[in-house]
């Protein structure tokens, strides 16, 4: 990826300047009026097939009208004949009662009417308790349908409209082929996410299209399992919002045969693949974490179990004490074993050993050995946390597996962020 001459965005170099797009979807991102100053608040993706869908959903116990809507579409429709999807930023439609309910149906029958086909999901992200601005949002939508096309910029808006605090929109597109065969297909994502981060989902939204034709049952335990390595796995501050979700769409346009057996090789290579995409897809989040200066890997292997692993890494990753560390570019072991220690998983201390790598040059330091201090070079610490891109790397000694999770540090602009967020 490039940065496009002239662009304003933060980061840039992270912001596609063109893709590889899956056939069949048409979108269109735009500005109903709902956010000030021009800024784009509303997207919709369309497919001229029907797809087959699947979602993941918050669990926050305040779930919004949306997720319950989208929620029981799915269950409704069986995960199938999906036409659809429509988004807004701005206002989450959260605990807002009936009318946001009503308000998210409305939204629903707006798209579908629009189009002339049903099956629609809805999302919705923003400010927390106010309700839709629905008079602005209908007529949005009925401009987003008719100006809904299949370019890299329109696609490009639709990540945009979809924005909150983000700094830059999230977008990614690729196209694979099965291994062993000359079968192949695109996928495309875009995600929103910068604050309230946390495993188990997070004040995100995140979608992902392909034309691979996937059947209902394998589109559903594809989506479930690649989410607990991607948006499952990352972390900017540790709070779960009300709208988190996660939504896979194939809509068969590519022309391959249909993938309808969990069991078999091509079920295996299509999730393989979907989770290697949606994981770099969801590392855009914590690339924009609110104030973030740097992204990290924990990485924790030769666990006894995968649940394990996970664990420890997620509580590592949830640490402010090591996230300030990391900003402060300050090698302090101790709190990132502290952190090993309170995790709520029996470890063998005197196994345990711990590294902290930069990603890019590869230079690593062994702090941590065998349950003691080993290599203390400040020299070489603060050349390696001087790279943006760092890896914390704990091995346990105690089996074979292995978890990644990935966050960012904790700096002043932070604060600064969240306190003037309704501001």
């Amino acid at each position: 990826m490039t940065p496009s001459a002239g662009s304003s965005w933060p980061k840039a170099h992270l912001v596609p300047t063109s893709g590889t797009y899956p056939r069949g979807f048409r979108v269109a991102g735009l500005a109903s009026g709902v956010k000030k100053h021009g800024k784009k608040d509303l997207a919709v993706v369309v497919s001229d097939h029907p797809c087959t869908a699947a979602a993941v959903f918050t669990q926050n116990a305040f779930s919004a009208a949306p997720v319950n809507v989208t929620r029981q579409q799915l269950t409704q429709r069986a995960n199938a004949d999906f036409h659809q999807l429509v988004v807004n930023s701005g206002c989450a439609n959260a605990c807002t009662g009936e009318r946001g309910l009503a308000d998210a149906h409305r939204m629903v029958d707006l798209v579908s009417g629009a189009t002339g086909r049903e099956g629609t999901l809805v999302m919705s992200t923003g400010v927390i308790g106010q309700h839709l601005q629905m008079d602005k949002i209908g007529q949005g939508i009925a401009q987003a349908v008719a100006q809904a096309e299949t370019s890299h910029d329109a696609w490009l808006r639709v990540s945009e409209a979809i924005m909150t605090t983000d700094t830059f929109p999230k977008l990614m597109s690729r196209e694979v082929t099965l291994p062993g065969t000359d079968r192949s297909y695109r996928l495309v994502g875009f995600c929103k996410g910068a604050g309230m981060i946390k495993p188990n989902m997070a004040t995100m939204l995140a979608s992902i299209f392909t034309d691979a034709n996937v059947s209902a049952e394998c589109i559903q335990l594809a989506t479930k399992s690649v989410v607990e390595h991607s948006f499952n796995a990352i972390i900017v501050d540790g709070d779960t919002s009300t709208n988190d979700t996660f939504a896979v769409m194939a809509n068969g346009a590519s022309g391959m045969d249909s993938i309808t057996d969990p069991h078999s090789a091509e079920f295996a290579e299509f999730q393989a693949q979907l989770r290697d995409f949606a994981t770099t897809l969801s590392q855009l989040i914590v690339r924009d974490g609110e104030g973030a200066t740097k992204f990290v890997d924990v990485h924790v292997k030769n666990a006894p179990s995968f649940a394990d692993a996970k664990a420890i890494a997620n509580t590592i990753a949830l640490s402010p004490l090591v996230k300030t560390a990391m900003y402060g570019r300050d090698a302090n072991w101790g709190r990132i074993i502290c952190a090993v220690g309170y995790s709520g998983v029996r470890v063998t201390p005197e196994k345990v050993n711990m590294h902290l790598c930069a990603a890019k040059t590869g230079e690593t330091l062994h702090l941590f050995k065998d349950g003691a201090p080993h290599d203390t070079n400040e020299t070489v610490a603060s050349r390696i946390l001087d790279e943006e891109d760092l890896i914390i790397q704990v091995d346990l000694g105690l089996g074979q597996e292995e978890a990644h999770v990935y966050t960012c540090d904790f700096s002043t602009d932070y604060i600064h962020i969240n306190a003037d967020y309704r501001s």
